[in-house]
C-alpha cells in the first residue's frame, strides 16, 4: 500500500473541511438507514403479526367414526391434536404470503361466497357445483390426520370433510382418465401474492385416479367442527394424509380428469397431471 507523506501531497488533493464533513454526514446517514432497515426486519421477526383466532360457523351433523374403527381405517391418529390457534396461524399459503405467520392476517377479508367448483375433462357427466351443492353430496365426516410438511414440521388436525371419491363417482370418469388435476383460484385482487412470481400461477396439483379414489383422500370444508378459515384453504381444499402437505391444494375452483401426466414447473419436486 502506498502512503503519502505530508510534503508529497499537493494542495489540490487535500479535501476541504466542508466536503469532508458532508461525506461524514452522508456515511453516517447511510449507516443509520441500513441500521433502521435491519432493525425493522429484526423487529418484525421478533414481533410477528398478532395471532388471528376467530370463531367460525359450526358445521352441523358431523359424522364421527367409533374410535377403534376410525383408528383401524386410518381416519384417526392416537396423538394429541394441534391447537386451533397454531393450525390457523402457521400456514403455507403462498397466494397470500410466503411468511407463515403473516398468512392469517393477509387472508382475513378473503370472501368465499359465492363459490363454485367445476369438474371437467374425461368424465361422462361434467358439472359445475355451487359450494352448497358440494356440501350436500355426502355426510360431513371428522378425520383426524397428521399433516406433514416437506419442510420438516407437522400438525395433527381434526378436519371436517367428505371423501373425494364421492364427488368423482358422480361425474363418472371415462376409462381413459388416469389422473386428477386440481386448480386453486386465480384472482390477484383477492390473492395478492399472485402479483409476484414466487410460483407459476394458478397453483395446480394432481393425483393418480386410484389415489384420488382412496378413502383417506377428502375434500375438507372445515376443522375443529367449524367452517374452514381462509388461511387454511377455505372454502374447500384437498387433504391427502399420506402425502406431504403441498399436495393438499387449497381454495379449489377446478378439478380436471385427464389422461397424461406432465411437470408443472413447481418449486417442489414432483409432477402433476394435465
Amino acid at each position: 500500500m502506498l502512503i503519502k507523506k505530508p510534503a508529497d501531497i499537493e494542495s489540490s488533493e487535500i479535501t476541504s473541511q466542508k466536503t469532508y464533513m458532508n461525506r461524514r454526514l452522508f456515511m453516517r446517514g447511510a449507516i443509520l438507514a441500513g441500521s433502521a432497515v435491519g432493525t425493522g426486519l429484526l423487529y418484525r421477526k421478533l414481533n410477528p403479526p398478532p395471532a388471528v383466532v376467530e370463531e367460525r360457523a359450526k358445521i352441523a351433523g358431523i359424522v364421527t367414526q367409533p374410535s377403534e374403527d376410525a383408528m383401524r381405517r386410518g381416519f384417526n391418529v392416537n396423538e394429541a391434536r394441534t391447537s386451533f390457534a397454531d393450525i390457523t396461524n402457521y400456514n403455507n399459503f403462498y397466494e397470500f404470503s410466503t411468511d407463515k405467520g403473516a398468512v392469517a392476517a393477509e387472508a382475513r377479508d378473503f370472501v368465499t361466497r359465492p363459490w363454485t367448483v367445476s369438474i371437467e375433462g374425461l368424465v361422462n357427466k361434467p358439472k359445475t357445483f355451487d359450494l352448497d351443492d358440494l356440501l350436500k353430496l355426502a355426510p360431513q365426516e371428522e378425520r383426524i390426520y397428521r399433516h406433514r410438511c416437506v419442510e420438516g414440521w407437522s400438525m395433527v388436525i381434526p378436519w371436517v370433510g367428505f371423501p373425494l371419491s364421492a364427488l368423482l363417482k358422480i361425474v363418472d370418469p371415462l376409462s381413459s382418465a388416469h389422473y386428477v388435476a386440481f386448480q386453486t383460484l386465480l384472482d390477484p385482487k383477492r390473492l395478492p401474492n399472485q402479483n409476484t412470481g414466487v410460483l407459476a400461477w394458478p397453483y395446480i396439483e394432481g393425483l393418480r385416479l386410484d389415489e384420488a379414489m382412496n378413502p383417506l383422500a377428502i375434500l375438507a370444508t372445515g376443522l375443529y367442527g367449524q367452517t374452514l378459515p381462509p388461511q387454511d384453504g377455505a372454502p374447500i381444499r384437498l387433504v391427502t394424509p399420506w402425502k406431504y402437505g403441498f399436495k393438499s391444494i387449497k381454495s379449489i375452483v377446478k378439478i380436471s380428469l385427464v389422461a397424461n401426466q406432465t411437470s408443472n414447473g413447481r418449486r417442489h419436486t414432483g409432477s402433476i397431471p394435465t
